[in-house]
C-alpha cells in the first residue's frame, strides 16, 4: 500500500492510503474535500471509505460533502458526533478493504471517541502504518480535552506502546519542533532530542513534513523533571507542564477551544 501525506489547514496532515494493485483508497481525516478531490484524480483512484479520528472539524469537516459525492462511501469513526458517520466502531474491531486490513484502537482522552487505526497489507514486507490523530503526535501526545491523564497514559503504554516498534506513525497535526522544544526542557542534556530537534527545524525551514515516525523513536516521559514517581502523576505533571509551551490557539479556556475547533472563531485572526 501508498500512504499519501496531504498538508492541509495551518498544520494538519489528512492521508489517502493507497491499494496499488486496485486503486481503491481510503481516506484518513478528510477535513478538506476539495484537496482530498484533487489528490484522488491526481492518483486515478476510486474512494471507497473515511477513517475519522474524531469529530473536531479540522479532522472531519469534508465527511458531509464527500459522503454526497460519493453515495455508499464508508465513513467510520468511534463518536456520533463525527459528520457523515455511517459505522461506529468499536475497540480492536477489524476492517477489510481488499488486501488492507484496520485494526480500530479506542483511545479516548482527547476527546471521549477518539479512534487511532492500525493498518498493515496481507503478505507485505512493509512496516504496519498507525494513524493516530490527535492521541500520538512524533516527540508528544495531544491535549486531554474530554479523558484523564490516566486514558491518555493507557492509550500511549498500553494501546499504542504494544503495537510492532517498526510501525510508522501518521498523526494528525505537524507539532514536532514545539513537541522536541518541551522535551529539551524536560531532558536538557539529551543528545537524542537535540539532534531530532535540529532536523526538525529543518524540515520546518523546507516546508517537509516529519511523518512519518515510527513508534520505537518516541521516547518515555522522565521523572526528575516533575518530581513525582507514579507514572500517572508524572504523565499528568508533564501534560500540564506542556500547556505553556502551546501557541495561543492551544492555550484558550475550555471554552474558546471548543470553538476554535468547531470553526466558530480563530484567535490568531481575531488579533490581527
Amino acid at each position: 500500500m501508498k500512504v499519501k501525506v496531504i498538508s492541509i489547514l495551518e498544520d494538519n496532515y489528512m492521508y489517502l492510503i493507497i491499494e496499488e494493485n486496485t486503486r481503491h483508497a481510503i481516506a484518513v481525516d478528510a477535513a478538506v474535500s476539495k484537496r482530498l478531490l484533487e489528490i484522488i484524480k491526481k492518483e486515478d483512484v476510486s474512494l471507497k471509505a473515511i477513517l475519522t479520528t474524531h469529530h473536531h472539524w479540522d479532522h472531519a469537516r469534508g465527511n458531509e460533502e464527500l459522503a454526497q459525492l460519493y453515495p455508499g462511501l464508508a465513513v467510520y469513526g468511534g463518536d456520533e458526533r463525527v459528520g457523515a458517520l455511517t459505522h461506529r466502531v468499536t475497540h480492536n474491531e477489524e476492517l477489510k478493504f481488499g488486501s488492507i486490513n484496520v485494526r480500530c484502537l479506542l483511545t479516548p482522552g482527547h476527546t471521549a471517541g477518539d479512534v487511532c487505526y492500525f493498518v498493515w497489507e496481507d503478505d507485505s514486507p512493509d512496516a504496519p502504518a498507525a494513524f493516530t490523530g490527535d492521541t500520538l503526535f512524533v516527540g508528544g501526545c495531544g491535549r486531554i480535552l474530554e479523558g484523564t491523564p490516566e486514558q491518555m497514559h493507557k492509550n500511549l503504554t498500553e494501546v499504542l506502546g504494544t503495537l510492532p516498534k517498526e510501525t510508522k506513525v501518521f498523526c494528525g497535526h505537524e507539532y514536532t519542533a514545539r513537541n522536541l522544544k518541551f522535551a529539551l526542557k524536560v531532558e536538557p542534556e539529551n543528545e537524542i532530542v537535540k539532534e531530532r530537534l535540529s532536523w526538525a527545524k529543518l524540515r520546518d525551514d523546507e516546508d517537509l513534513p516529519t511523518v512519518p515516525s515510527t513508534l520505537a523513536e518516541e521516547e518515555d516521559s522522565v521523572q526528575k523533571f516533575t518530581g513525582k514517581t507514579d507514572p500517572i502523576e508524572v504523565f499528568a505533571a508533564l501534560c500540564k507542564a506542556k500547556d505553556s509551551f502551546r501557541k495561543p490557539k492551544e492555550r484558550l479556556n475550555p471554552q474558546a477551544m471548543l470553538a476554535f475547533e468547531w470553526g466558530l472563531f480563530d484567535p490568531l485572526l481575531e488579533k490581527k
